[in-house]
Parts: C-alpha cells; sequence; structure tokens
C-alpha cells in the first residue's frame, strides 16, 4: 500500500466519522437541542471529536498488523466521540429522535454518493485523471457506505439502535433499552472475537449500496 494513499486513507476516514457526529448535533440544534453547539462539537475540527479508542486505538489495531506483516488492510473501522444531545430539549421528542439518530447514517449516504458523482464525472472526461484519486474517491465511497450500513446495525450504542428505539411502542422499547448495558460489549464481541459474520453481512450490504452507485 502506497504510504501517500494510506495517509490520505486516514485523514477521509477521519474527515467521515467527524462530519457523522456533527451532522447529529446539527440536526439536534434544528430540533431545539443546543447542547452540541454549546460544547464546541459543532465544528470540523477533529480534535474535539476525538474519541481515544475509537478514533486512535481502534484503527491503530486494524492497520498495524497488516503494516508489519505486509498482508492487505482488512475494513477500516473507527468513530468519533459522541456528541452530546439531549431528547429533552427537542420540540417533538420522538420526531427529533429518530432525525438526530439517522442524519450521521445519512451524512455518511450522502459522502459516499458525492465521492460516486465526482469519480463519475472525471471518468466521463476526455483526459485521464491521476489513479490516486481514483483510488481515494472509490474508498470515500466505501468506507462511507461501511460506516453508514454498521451504524445502522440495532446494536446499543450505534445508530441503529436509537432508530429502532424511537419507533418502539413504549413497553418494548423500556425492554430493548436494557440491552443498552451490554451493548458494547457485545460490540467488542463482534469485532474482536466473532468478526467473520459481521463483516460478511456488512461487506454484503455495502457490495450491493457500491453497485448501485454504479461500481
Amino acid at each position: 500500500m502506497q504510504p501517500e494513499f494510506l495517509a490520505l486513507s486516514i485523514i477521509i476516514l477521519l474527515f467521515s466519522v467527524i462530519v457523522h457526529e456533527v451532522m447529529h448535533g446539527y440536526v439536534a440544534l434544528k430540533f431545539g437541542d443546543h447542547t452540541a453547539q454549546k460544547m464546541g462539537r459543532l465544528t470540523l475540527n477533529p480534535i474535539p471529536h476525538i474519541d481515544p479508542f475509537g478514533t486512535i486505538l481502534l484503527p491503530a489495531l486494524i492497520l498495524i498488523p497488516s503494516l508489519l506483516t505486509g498482508t492487505p488492510v482488512g475494513p477500516l473501522l473507527a468513530w468519533a466521540k459522541p456528541v452530546p444531545v439531549n431528547p429533552l430539549n427537542f420540540s417533538n421528542i420522538r420526531k427529533g429522535e429518530l432525525f438526530v439518530s439517522a442524519a450521521g447514517v445519512l451524512a455518511n449516504f450522502a459522502l459516499a454518493a458525492l465521492c460516486a458523482l465526482i469519480f463519475h464525472i472525471l471518468n466521463s472526461l476526455p483526459m485521464v485523471f491521476p489513479e490516486l484519486l481514483g483510488r481515494l474517491l472509490l474508498f470515500g465511497v466505501r468506507i462511507n457506505l461501511f460506516l453508514g450500513v454498521f451504524n445502522l446495525l440495532p446494536i446499543p450504542p450505534l445508530d441503529g439502535s436509537k432508530v429502532l428505539l424511537s419507533q418502539l411502542p413504549y413497553n418494548l422499547a423500556k425492554q430493548y433499552q436494557k440491552l443498552e448495558r451490554y451493548g458494547f460489549l457485545l460490540l467488542l464481541f463482534l469485532i474482536f472475537i466473532f468478526p467473520t459474520p459481521l463483516f460478511l453481512l456488512l461487506n454484503f450490504l455495502v457490495g450491493l449500496f457500491t453497485k448501485i452507485l454504479g461500481f
């Protein structure tokens, strides 16, 4: 893997997870919650968004073994520090929780579509555009689809669990909330101990969406 491609890929990954979180805070602001704004989280500056595990340690655990052994890098996975949101400030709590939870995922899908559009426009031009640029745009498509699909999993604390929670009847929602204490441990188990089924599902869905975007 070319060093410049690796470095720029990491930048694209970090930008994508930061946009994901900023959109949560921005949509929350539109529904009346100023928490993220007051805490300085509505910014693309990466510093306030760094999560020691999700932004630094997890990508390092994925990258370093591949770099040391020369084997292909597996799916890059990362997340930023969750943007603080207080649903009690929403003008419409149920609708606000749905839209705020879905905002990050939709932002990643939008970034994937934008990268695909730029790639297809450049590919239609008579001149040849740099190979590195094409690879980076394709990486932008795939990593944002991967982040979007991953975050749609209905496992707390991922966005998919909050989208589902916002639509469940009250009694079912109370039962589902009990999973929150185990959700992060379940994610770690699926990622590091029993990853094959998870990544087979994610790769299938990412491949499907990639084809829809023309690749």
